[in-house]
């Protein structure tokens, strides 16, 4: 029975072949040859060149993936042909890969690179604000250069009083340099601070706020030391600090206002110039709440007097009210509050004196809307929290911070 061949077999039996009886036969690279059950199919395979031996010694060359070349083990280059399907609808061999898959890869690659790019942009890249972020950060956030006097009182060297007789006397060096102006406005994070030869610390010790409950026979001055002093019943909390916060130097704490060396009750103490200022100042309108136990008998004609108010160092103070109290089980002397606005030195006691009754003994229990605690034993202390501060019209950002 007579089988038909495929249309290309006539030309490659035309090519000359060398006879297998040859004794050392050499043979040609055939190509792949592709029978097909339709013969309606027809393949366009060319072939092409021989490369030429490689020198001994030499390696072949890499192979291609992204095309078609391969190199055999015998150095002889090897075409793989692709078998796509045309446009028309029919398979055919072709060399090189087809259009859409070199398309794809070129893209993907494109993308990848792409988005490594973006990757390394975004990471080194620095934010981009407004102006009137920056301007709002700069104003509440960063911090600003201060008066000289300022930094070192803050940084616990001496009161701001004695700080400028320091720079006065060229003992401050900023930068190298000797500087006699108080009023210079230095960073101790970036500038060099040198004072009697000890390098100031670059970060400032945070601002603290603490309630005292104040007692009997203890002053609120430093110099004096022959009377003892409200500040030595920090001692302990001194001691501690570098446990507490290591690494930072110890605040200069100072009080907030005065009490008398036989008034005992709130009294408040920190390393905030600002906080102390404002606190004491009177135009912060802050009431001062005390409580006074007074000798004899109490009559009406006593609080019209103290209401009416009195003369303390030239000015003439009126309390904000006066009121008796119920008198405590056991104990017969009587209780009067007394409410203050301006809180002049001995104001309530003047005013007590002045309607002719004798105070016995004499506490503050409220400063603006922060309370003396009532479970605060004599001697001691607490840290003021953000609430606190906001009790006394405080509302800085150090205090929101903290």
């Amino acid at each position: 029975m007579a089988t038909s061949l495929p249309a290309f077999f006539p030309s490659l039996l035309s090519r000359p072949f060398r006879s297998i009886t040859s004794p050392r036969p050499r043979f040609r690279t055939l190509p792949r040859l592709v029978v097909c059950s339709s013969p309606s199919i027809e393949f366009n395979i060319s072939f092409a060149p021989p490369k030429p031996k490689p020198k001994p010694g030499a390696e072949p060359s890499p192979v291609s993936i992204g095309g078609t070349a391969l190199m055999s083990g015998a150095g002889q280059q090897l075409f793989i042909p692709w078998i796509v399907r045309g446009e028309d609808g029919n398979l055919k061999l072709q060399s090189h890969p087809p259009a859409t898959i070199v398309s794809a890869l070129a893209a993907n690659e494109t993308t990848g690179k792409k988005k490594k790019k973006k990757v390394k942009e975004t990471a080194t890249a620095e934010p981009k604000h407004s102006k009137a972020a920056r301007r709002f950060y700069n104003a509440n956030f960063r911090d600003q250069p201060q008066r000289l006097s300022k930094v070192l009182a803050s940084a616990g060297v001496a009161s701001r009083r004695s700080s400028e007789e320091l720079i006065f006397e060229g003992r401050v060096t900023v930068n190298g340099s000797v500087c006699s102006s108080p009023q210079t406005r230095v960073d101790p994070a970036k500038d060099v601070i040198y004072v009697n030869g000890n390098r100031l610390p670059k970060s400032l010790p945070p601002k603290v706020y603490l309630a005292l409950n104040k007692p009997k026979g203890y002053i609120c001055s430093v110099g004096e030391r022959e009377s003892k002093s409200v500040l030595d019943l920090f001692n302990d909390y001194m001691k501690n600090w570098g446990k507490r916060i290591p690494g930072v130097s110890k605040p200069r704490l100072f009080t907030v206002g005065r009490l008398d060396v036989a008034t005992t009750g709130l009294l408040l103490v920190t390393n905030d110039g600002d906080f102390a200022q404002k606190i004491s100042h009177p135009s912060s309108n802050l009431s001062k709440e005390y409580i006074a136990v007074v000798e004899g008998e109490v009559h009406k004609r006593h609080l019209i007097v103290i209401s009416e108010g009195t003369t303390v160092d030239g000015v003439h103070c009126t309390p904000e009210s006066v009121e008796l109290l119920p008198n405590q089980p056991g104990i017969a002397r009587h209780r009067l509050r007394i409410v203050v606005n301006e809180g002049r030195n001995h104001e309530v006691r003047e005013l007590v004196k002045n309607a002719g009754l004798e105070i016995y003994s004499l506490k503050r229990v409220r400063i603006g809307g922060f309370k003396l605690p009532s479970d605060l034993g004599l001697g001691k202390h607490v840290e003021l929290k953000p609430a606190d501060l906001q009790a006394l019209g405080w509302k800085s950002l150090e205090s929101t911070k903290s």
